[in-house]
C-alpha cells in the first residue's frame, strides 16, 4: 500500500480544519481599535490552535518521510488522529467565545490529549510494520517529549477547573516545546544520504 494517498488526504483534512477555524472568527462591527477587544480571546485561541495544527502537520510530514509502508491499521490510526484534530475548531471556538472559562479550557485540553494519544497510536501502528532497525523505528525510539506532553496535558485539564490561566500557560508551553524543531526524523534522513 502506498503512503502518498494517506499523506495527501491528511494534508487536505488539515487544510479544511484550519479553514473552518478561521471562518469561525467573526468580524467586529465598527472600525475603532477598541472594537477588536471583544474578539481578542477568540483570536488568541485561534492562534494557539493554528500553532498546534501546524505542529501536527509538520510532525506528520516528517514522520512520513521515514515511513516505508502503510497498512490498514495505519490508515485507521491516521483517521483517529484526524478525527481528534477535527475537534479542535469546535473547542477553539468554545474556549475563545467564553473567554477561557474552565469547562471549555478543560475540553480543549482533553482534545489535545486525545490527539496526542491518537498520534501515539499511529506511531505504534507504524512500528508494527517496520523492522527494529528501520529508519522509522530509529527515529521514533525516544518518546520522552511525547510522555512529557501527555503529563502536562493531564495537569492542564485538572487545572482548568481551578485556575484556567494555568492551563492556558501549560498549553502554550507544550506548543513551544513542539515548535522547537524535532530533529529525530531529519537526523535519520541526513545520516542515510
Amino acid at each position: 500500500m502506498k503512503k502518498s494517498r494517506l499523506e495527501a488526504f491528511s494534508d487536505g483534512v488539515l487544510a479544511i480544519i484550519i479553514t473552518i477555524m478561521v471562518l469561525e472568527m467573526k468580524i467586529p462591527h465598527g472600525t475603532a481599535w477598541s472594537d477588536l477587544e471583544p474578539i481578542l480571546p477568540v483570536f488568541g485561541s485561534y492562534v494557539l490552535s493554528f500553532i498546534y495544527l501546524a505542529i501536527y502537520w509538520n510532525n506528520h510530514h516528517h514522520m512520513f518521510q521515514v515511513v516505508e509502508k502503510v497498512n490498514g491499521a495505519v490508515l485507521w490510526a491516521n483517521m483517529a488522529l484526524l478525527l481528534c484534530l477535527s475537534l479542535i475548531p469546535f473547542t477553539t471556538a468554545w474556549m475563545g467565545e467564553n473567554h477561557f472559562h474552565g469547562n471549555p479550557v478543560a475540553l480543549y485540553g482533553m482534545v489535545l490529549l486525545l490527539a496526542g494519544f491518537s498520534y501515539f497510536l499511529l506511531t505504534l501502528a507504524l512500528k508494527r510494520i517496520h523492522h527494529d532497525e528501520s529508519h522509522f523505528a530509529r527515529a521514533t525510539a525516544d518518546q520522552r517529549k511525547e510522555m512529557v506532553s501527555t503529563i502536562l496535558y493531564i495537569i492542564a485539564v485538572v487545572c482548568a477547573f481551578f485556575v484556567e490561566w494555568a492551563s492556558i500557560v501549560i498549553y502554550i508551553l507544550v506548543a513551544i516545546m513542539w515548535v522547537i524543531p524535532d530533529k529525530r526524523m531529519e537526523r535519520i534522513l541526513l545520516d542515510n544520504k
